[in-house]
């Protein structure tokens, strides 16, 4: 055991649940919190913070290695999400098991009658949400009188959910004569503020500012068409088949559709988000610790606190709006020693923002596109020979679960091929069905250095009306056109048109040809090497008033209309129908109809919704 200034209580409580060498923080914390000092900690997600400052709080209460009779708390521990106090609390429960400690949880959403029992037969240690903890405060049933150590954790999350008020009221009652650890991701400058202002002339330790990306953790940034977000997640839950996985969305509609969606198609998944109640999420939380769930689709919400020792695979369904977020979402897995991968969906025009959000958190991740049909099925072979070849414990180690006779049976009316066979169909037909999903790669200027990146998009860069002109040279021959209802009388103007028909098609500017812009209508080409997935994408985008259809190629007369590549084109504003307001359309996170190429029509299309999660 390599712990620091431990008593023997706290070492038999490590030694029974593995833990043989401290972490940075942790070794960082124990080693400053020796002093009595107050500290400012800034650390990685996932690094061990809870059991760090809960030694260090032993530090300050123990005596002779025991604590003594329990009556007002002597140690207060904040967090800002009911699932982070319940996690904190069921964290110092066996951290203190062997210390007779009484810990007591006051949180939103639980029996506030059960918690004033508690707080009025006596305890050691509180661990409550702000609000909770202000309301026993104001009721005279939470007694700080005789607090020594106060912790905030994830001081910065508090703060972005606006406990500020909360946090002072709770701060402001504490006796002159404490201790107080303050723990965030991201030491910004309200952080600084607040410690300021409630601590005395405290100890900075910033664990993660020189410290290497996390190497239990695999990230990979896969590239995805924007209509087939959705049908990305199925491929990545085929392809790692992870006892546990977590799915983050930007929305709480689109955590709704995107659950549906996978309860269609056979996935075992919970949602969590803002809207639930707290006896929902507690549900919903135990069945993935029972492995009745393996798959959690989460808000930001869940991205603090959740601690489930199986959890292999994070996917960003939707980008997170900054790196801070980006890394305690994936903190969520490569915990306690244990690997993870982190699944970052890239729509293919957010492919900038992805990288400056890697940046930001000094990660490292590799890129490609989603897995495969043919991947996910040579995955599938090979975990089904492992299985073969290592039968599960259950059915080597009982009684029935082998009978010779039926395998001889079984041997002499099949042949080993026949009876192969029959052990894939089994196999396969229990597991979803991936998709057939556009495997689209990074864009290679992505990876120059800066400076040459700089360089290269000044000489590159052209306007929208030399569009078609640039690419007449290269472009292949071989195009077909569609059209739009939108045209001069709508101030069609290829300035805004190239960016929507690129993204409603999962496309790229190269990929469309000449635009010709009528008084009603926008005729345009597509390369032939698209134009199917284009048409299919088009086709299933659902919330647009105008229809994009595949036409014969219109005989342009020179003059008689406006073509993208004779005229320039004013800077009005774009046609304001529903769906081309430049915003995402709303929609389920899965789209098309499997097995089903639609027909290229004039007609409106039957369409399913489009996700932009």
């Amino acid at each position: 055991m390599f712990f620091p200034n431990l008593s023997p209580t706290l070492e038999r409580a490590l030694s029974e649940q593995g833990y043989t060498t401290p972490t940075p923080v942790q070794l960082s914390v124990l080693e400053a919190a020796s002093g009595e000092r107050d500290l400012l900690v800034s650390a990685q997600t996932g690094s061990g913070k809870t059991v760090a400052y809960g030694l260090s709080m032993a530090q300050l209460l123990l005596v002779d290695d025991k604590l003594p009779q329990a009556g007002p708390p002597m140690g207060l521990i904040i967090a800002p999400t009911r699932e982070l106090a319940m996690q904190v609390t069921r964290e110092l429960a066996w951290l203190y098991k062997f210390t007779n400690a009484r810990i007591a949880s006051c949180i939103g959403g639980m029996d506030a009658r059960k918690e004033a029992r508690q707080l009025q037969q006596g305890c050691h240690i509180v661990v409550g949400t702000p609000g909770r903890l202000c309301d026993h405060l104001r009721r005279g049933r939470l007694d700080l009188s005789s607090l020594k150590v106060v912790v905030l954790d994830e001081a910065d999350e508090m703060l972005d959910l606006g406990f500020r008020d909360e946090l002072e009221e709770l701060l402001s009652a504490i006796p002159e004569q404490h201790t107080t650890f303050m723990f965030s991701a991201t030491l910004g400058k309200d952080i600084i503020s607040l410690a300021k202002r409630y601590q005395n002339n405290a100890l900075r330790i910033d664990v993660g500012k020189n410290a290497s990306q996390h190497t239990d953790i695999d990230y990979q940034a896969m590239m995805v068409a924007p209509n087939e977000v959705g049908l990305a997640v199925v491929n990545i839950l085929r392809y790692f088949d992870s006892q546990t996985t977590m799915v983050f969305c930007a929305t709480r509609d689109l955590v709704r559709h995107m659950h549906s969606a996978l309860l269609e198609r056979g996935f075992s998944s919970v949602a969590l988000s803002g809207d639930l109640g707290q006896a929902e999420r507690t549900r919903a939380i135990e069945s993935l610790r029972l492995h009745q769930a393996r798959v959690c689709v989460a808000t930001d919400v869940a991205a603090r606190g959740l601690d489930l020792p199986a959890l292999g695979l994070v996917i960003h369904a939707s980008l997170p709006t900054n790196s801070a977020t980006l890394l305690h979402r994936s903190g969520r897995t490569g915990r306690a020693g244990r690997k993870g991968v982190c699944a970052i969906l890239v729509p293919a025009n957010q492919q900038r923002k992805a990288e400056r959000l890697l940046a930001g958190a000094k990660l490292s991740a590799q890129w490609g596109p989603v897995p495969s049909i043919q991947n996910i099925q040579k995955k599938d072979a090979e975990r089904l020979v492992q299985l073969v070849q290592e039968p599960a414990p259950e059915l080597s180690d009982t009684d029935t679960a082998f009978d010779p006779a039926l395998v001889q049976q079984l041997l002499s009316r099949y042949s080993p091929e026949e009876l192969a066979r029959t052990i894939v169909s089994l196999y396969q037909a229990q597991l979803p069905v991936p998709e057939d999903i556009r495997p689209i790669s990074a864009a290679s200027n992505s990876f120059k250095p800066v400076t040459e990146r700089k360089a290269s998009n000044s000489r590159q860069r052209t306007s929208y009306r030399d569009h078609d002109k640039q690419d007449t040279d290269h472009a292949p021959t071989e195009r077909d056109w569609f059209s739009i209802p939108v045209g001069r009388k709508n101030h069609a103007d290829p300035k805004w048109l190239i960016p929507l028909l690129c993204k409603l098609g999962g496309i790229k500017k190269k990929d469309i040809g000449t635009i010709h812009i009528q008084e009603s209508s926008t005729s345009f080409e597509i390369s032939q090497n698209f134009s199917e997935r284009f048409n299919n994408a088009v086709t299933f985008v659902d919330g647009n008033d105008v229809t994009i259809s595949a036409i014969n190629a219109p005989n342009i007369k020179k003059g008689r209309e406006r073509s993208f590549k004779e005229k320039s084109f004013s800077e009005k504003k774009p046609f304001s129908g529903k769906g081309f307001s430049g915003k995402p359309s709303s929609g389920k996170p899965f789209a098309g109809k499997k097995g089903k190429t639609p027909q290229k029509t004039e007609k409106k299309s039957s369409r399913k919704k489009h996700s932009t999660p």
